[in-house]
């Protein structure tokens, strides 16, 4: 089981009922897990609405702190500004099935897609597991992708699920995480952003903890692969209700990776580390006799916010996904540790500030 002791609270905005990507308005998580033997993987889908997405788009885009990744549909995504399928997430070698997956899914609700209507976009994005998964099995299906998705709701697991099934972070079992915050605007506006990982990166001397350099420490506890060099990836999906456009969600995007600095991540050379961010404010119709929406979009001026709430959730959700997750075995026996079964509780009662509850 995974620890439930108090986890300490990044920044000084408040959390979302949730505290999950979950507490943006429309936003559902869904996992679809496999644990049998060697085979530790999954899929992770979200949903930026429960229509959908390719009738009705979302605003989005990508930053691409390090390119070392396979994902697909960032191209169309950077050109036209806004994602047509759900978010899935999923291991490297399964990145082109559960982008079949999404095709079809797409083609059953939309038979004329590829044909009179355009192509859909599929959007995967992925990390290698291949320390606890044996990844050349290929063992995720396209009913794997559709359960996932089916189970999308606005309560959902976090740590060794899903795609997080077989990830690793600082040589610690990792995973999947979340986290929101709330900001309120000069005008009187109260928006949420929230961001949920794939955390499967990091070099354990280099780990922080809400500003605690513990890495050294734990490093010379438990001595595992140090030696080797940066090989992880970290994907970070960042929704919002805030009205904003593809430019401006580049900016937030952009914001994470503060987060993502703040753990000890100096995003390695072998690292692929990708920000998705989206706005469910508004969303596009696919047909040009359709209107297009009229949105007053957040002046640039009032972005420090959100950027904030960005960077925060960020690191809260890597937080998260290391302590929530619990340990595996794996491929020929392949271990990670669950961080909570390393760091002693006491030692975040006695350095961190309470959990702060939302008003």
């Amino acid at each position: 089981m995974a620890s439930t002791t108090t986890l300490p609270y990044i920044g000084t905005l408040l959390q979302g009922a949730r505290n999950a990507i979950t507490d943006v308005e429309g936003v559902t998580v869904g996992h679809q897990t496999l644990d049998d033997g060697g085979v530790q993987t999954g899929v992770t889908v979200i949903r930026p609405h429960a229509g959908d997405p390719f009738r009705d788009k979302v605003p989005a885009a990508a930053v691409v702190l390090n390119g070392f990744g396979k994902s697909v549909g960032l191209v169309q995504l950077e050109e036209l500004g806004v994602l047509e399928t759900p978010i899935a997430l999923t291991n490297t070698f399964s990145v082109g099935t559960v982008a079949t997956a999404q095709i079809r899914h797409c083609i059953a609700s939309n038979p004329e897609s590829g044909r009179s209507l355009p192509t859909v976009n599929p959007l995967v994005f992925e990390c290698n597991d291949g320390f606890l998964n044996d990844i050349q099995r290929l063992a995720v299906t396209e009913a794997d992708y559709l359960q996932a998705l089916d189970a999308a709701g606005p309560d959902f697991a976090q740590g060794s699920v899903g795609a997080g099934r077989g990830m690793s972070s600082f040589q610690f079992k990792g995973g999947i995480g979340s986290a929101s915050r709330r900001v309120s605007s000069p005008c009187g506006e109260v928006h949420t952003v929230g961001t949920l990982v794939l955390a499967n990166y990091g070099r354990q001397p280099q780990l922080v903890l809400a500003g605690h350099a513990v890495g050294e420490r734990l490093a010379a506890q438990n001595t595992p692969e140090f030696k080797e060099p940066e090989k992880g990836s970290i994907i970070i999906v960042v929704a919002t209700d805030a009205p904003l456009d593809a430019r401006q969600l580049r900016r937030l995007a952009l914001r994470a990776g503060a987060g993502l600095a703040r753990t000890g991540s100096v995003f390695g050379h072998g690292s692929g580390d990708i920000v998705l961010a989206f706005s469910t404010a508004y969303t596009v119709p696919d047909r040009v006799d359709r209107p297009m929406p009229t949105i007053a979009m957040v002046h640039d001026g009032l972005l420090d916010g959100l950027f904030q709430a960005a960077a925060d959730s960020t690191e809260q959700a890597i937080l998260h996904a290391l302590w929530r997750a619990t340990a595996v075995t794996g491929r020929d026996g392949n271990h990670r540790a669950a961080l909570s079964e390393v760091l002693p509780p006491s030692f975040l009662s006695s350095s961190f500030a309470s959990l702060r509850t939302p008003t």
